[in-house]
């Protein structure tokens, strides 16, 4: 018997890499996809339309979760403190628009959520949180090569010097949300 109660989270935090590896730890997670969304061009995008800023996509990844061990609201509560909301088109190194901070809700009750999260959140936080809350239009999966990449690349530089920092600070914010 299957009592799983499956939702989606579109979550855009700079580098999908880095978003992807934190959720691939939470528990309740099913699944991570890294992609795109949030454009102003027409069709599929490719990761290098993405890289020059001019399609107007940010680089997101999809939850696939189970509201009955972990909440919408847990999610976008990590979301926000693994890595920094305050910064405009920026993550670290990461600079454009595709690095954009950004809750792609997928309905009424997310939105709500969202900024119900963002207000809590952001006294944590010396400077004022720009993360963008807008409404999910399209989700693009990003090809091959960008899924499960911090599993498939530990040992590359940019995983050890910044995603490697980023699940520290996940482990020691939020062990009582990771799996096993």
């Amino acid at each position: 018997m299957n009592n799983k109660n499956l939702k989606l989270a579109t979550l855009g935090g700079g580098c999908f890499w880095c978003t992807e590896a934190v959720f691939q730890e939470v528990k309740g997670v099913e699944k991570v996809v890294s992609g795109y969304s949030g454009g102003n061009v027409p069709g599929y995008p490719t990761y290098r339309e993405i890289c020059s800023g001019l399609t107007g996509h940010a680089e997101v990844v999809q939850v696939t979760f189970d509201a009955n061990v972990i909440s919408y609201e847990d999610i976008l509560v990590i979301f926000m403190t693994t890595h920094d909301p305050t910064t405009l088109n920026q993550q670290g190194a990461d600079k454009g628009t595709q690095y954009r901070s950004v809750i792609y809700y997928h309905d009424k009750a997310q939105k709500e959520i969202a900024g119900i999260v963002v207000k809590e959140v952001a006294v944590y936080y010396e400077n004022e949180i720009v993360t963008e809350i807008s409404a999910l239009d399209v989700f693009y999966e990003a090809e091959k090569e960008h899924q499960d990449y911090y599993r498939n690349n530990q040992t590359q530089g940019y995983c050890s010097f910044v995603i490697t920092p980023k699940l520290s600070k996940l482990r020691k914010l939020h062990a009582d949300k990771l799996k096993g």
